[in-house]
């Protein structure tokens, strides 16, 4: 996958796509940008990365949403809305925010970030729509390791290696690195888009913005 930055000038342009499993509104996001990207000639970088450290230096404890009730009543219904226009379920998790890390490190074993375990197979960003699917459409609990291998047998992929993986030292390293660079780009919420030239786009409702301004500034 492209390194955010690296386009020659035949090359597509790069869109980093920071997103965090927890993140209602990166459900109807991440279902939607791969058609998307494809029709505007834009490449994908997918960032999993963790939000809960950086609420935690803003001195939440939890999602915004169930901090403050009202809004996060208006954003359970908004969310209903934007899913019924794109024909998608919606199934609240059992847990809400999931607890996401093991997902997240999946998906870095996925999308190429452990090559040196011989598992970063081409699986990793079905992968990460698959995990949105199974939290907001048919409403499971993510932060289960059983759920998760259930999705890579879906996909084909032996979920063993993978689990095994995912709880490498380096793993581990690397979902902490995307973490801190996030918070370095002044990331705050999922999901973000960062185009090559570092402009940033933050929400569901953002993307086509996003993938305009990644071409515009190629």
């Amino acid at each position: 996958m492209a390194e955010a930055g690296s386009e020659t000038p035949d090359a597509a342009p790069v869109l980093d796509v920071w997103f965090e499993f927890a993140s209602t509104y990166s459900y109807p996001a991440m279902v939607r940008i791969g058609p998307l990207a494809a029709a505007a000639g834009v490449a994908l970088r997918f960032r999993p990365f963790l939000l809960g450290p950086i609420f935690k230096a803003q001195g939440w404890d939890t999602s915004p949403f169930n901090l403050y009730p009202a809004k996060g009543r208006y954003m359970w219904r908004d969310l209903a809305r934007v899913c019924a226009d794109l024909g998608l379920p919606l199934t609240r998790p059992p847990v809400f925010p999931a607890h996401t890390m093991l997902a997240a490190r999946v998906a870095l074993v996925g999308l190429g970030a452990a090559a040196a375990e011989g598992t970063g197979a081409g699986w990793g960003e079905a992968f990460c729509v698959a995990v949105y699917r199974a939290a907001f459409g048919d409403g499971r609990d993510v932060a289960d390791a059983a759920v998760l291998a259930d999705i890579l047998a879906s996909l084909g992929v032996d979920p063993g290696p993978v689990l095994t993986a995912a709880g490498s030292a380096a793993i581990k390293a690397k979902l902490r690195q995307e973490t801190e660079e996030a918070a370095r780009r002044d990331i705050f919420g999922s999901p973000s888009f960062v185009t090559a030239g570092g402009e940033l786009f933050w929400g569901n409702d953002r993307l086509e913005q996003a993938l305009a301004w990644a071409k515009r500034a190629a």
